[in-house]
């Protein structure tokens, strides 16, 4: 075994080393957050608001989360929660929609991302804002607001007790679609036919290249068992795949030429893991953050790139010019991004299948949520 491969394991063992003190540090400060947020006195009847719950059934801890809302309202004086179940064929569009006509004040998204990514276009630009119950994998925009993610009452504490908030979404366009997919696993948006006008939300992080196909080989089962650490595994195929060329225009400016892996456009920057893979990126700015993400050298590259993301992530940069593994920011509220042989592009965690061309662009301030 080579001195460049043992170089490559060593720096590898160092950037985890600070991913995980980078790690123990925001748990700490968030626990601490935590810790000084009362909790409030039992509301009356007068001013109490009418939760409503979309919850994906599907999703493990999903079973008893009824009877601990329940007892929740009950113990702060509030009305019976409204309660919708969401399907295959109705993800909580239809749910939300319900929900607001039902009279609800405060509409719940209990389930992963795409139960999240459903409930927020409902209540985009809605007088009413949305909860977050943590109950998927990623649970990303969950992580971003800073909400409990292993306790039911700590996020109903938020929702109930805590501040609205409004916040940037992001939208997302396919203009233009490979003809067929990287191979035979998945298809070209998987849960529908191609549709270049349809625009998708997201509240956290779009992408295209590695981290969509990263994404779109996740085994399902391994999810389950192990949550998102079956993402990591499923890149492990993909870090030799090839380099794509990409033309990006940003705003008003001149298209510019580009070599990377991955191209994203994020409003948060949060991962699971603590990872920080957006550090300038603010929820209520009015811009997105893009990060071009390369690699060279083999697993030297990967290595610095990892080294990268966990200093980034304690506020350290390194700003030299040449590296083998690298992430270039910068901000925009309108990006078109064209990679002419095909990627794999989504949306929070949800793949759309492999893109030719995306239309990414921002709308300021347009949901209300529940936040610490």
């Amino acid at each position: 075994m080579g001195w460049q491969v043992w170089l490559g394991i060593a720096a590898i063992v160092v950037a985890l080393l600070a991913l995980a003190v980078a790690t123990v540090v925001w748990t700490q400060q968030a626990r601490m957050r935590r810790r000084d947020h009362r909790r409030a006195t039992p509301q009356s009847a007068q001013d109490a608001p009418q939760l409503a719950v979309v919850v994906n059934p599907s999703k493990q801890g999903a079973g008893g989360l009824l009877a601990q809302v329940r007892a929740h309202c009950s113990a702060q004086g509030l009305p019976e929660p409204l309660w919708y179940e969401t399907t295959v064929v109705d993800p909580g569009k239809g749910q939300a929609q319900q929900a607001l006509a039902d009279g609800a004040d405060i509409v719940i998204a209990a389930g992963g991302d795409g139960t999240v990514r459903a409930v927020a276009e409902v209540m985009v630009g809605a007088d009413k804002p949305m909860g977050v119950l943590p109950v998927g994998t990623g649970n990303l925009l969950a992580r971003n607001l800073e909400l409990p993610l292993t306790s039911v009452v700590g996020a109903l504490d938020v929702i109930v007790h805590g501040r609205t908030r409004a916040i940037d979404i992001g939208w997302l366009r396919v203009t233009e679609f490979a003809d067929t997919p990287r191979n035979g696993e998945h298809p070209n948006q998987p849960d529908h036919e191609p549709d270049t006008e349809r625009e998708h939300i997201f509240l956290v992080l779009a992408g295209l290249g590695f981290d969509a196909a990263m994404v779109a080989t996740a085994d399902a089962d391994l999810k389950k068992r192990v949550g998102w650490v079956a993402y990591f595994v499923a890149g492990l195929s993909h870090m030799q795949a090839r380099r794509m060329r990409a033309t990006l225009q940003l705003d008003d400016s001149p298209p510019v030429e580009a070599r990377a892996r991955s191209i994203m456009v994020g409003n948060v920057g949060m991962l699971p893991g603590g990872v920080t893979l957006l550090p300038d990126a603010v929820l209520d700015d009015g811009v997105l953050d893009v990060a071009a993400v390369d690699v060279r050298g083999g697993v030297l590259g990967w290595a610095q790139l990892t080294l990268e993301i966990a200093m980034q992530g304690v506020g350290v940069r390194n700003d030299l010019p040449e590296k083998l593994g690298r992430i270039d920011h910068t901000k925009a509220r309108r990006a078109r991004i064209r990679v002419p042989a095909g990627e794999e592009a989504q949306v929070d965690g949800d793949p759309l299948g492999r893109a030719v061309e995306i239309d990414v662009h921002v709308q300021p301030g347009a949901l209300l949520v529940r936040a610490p």
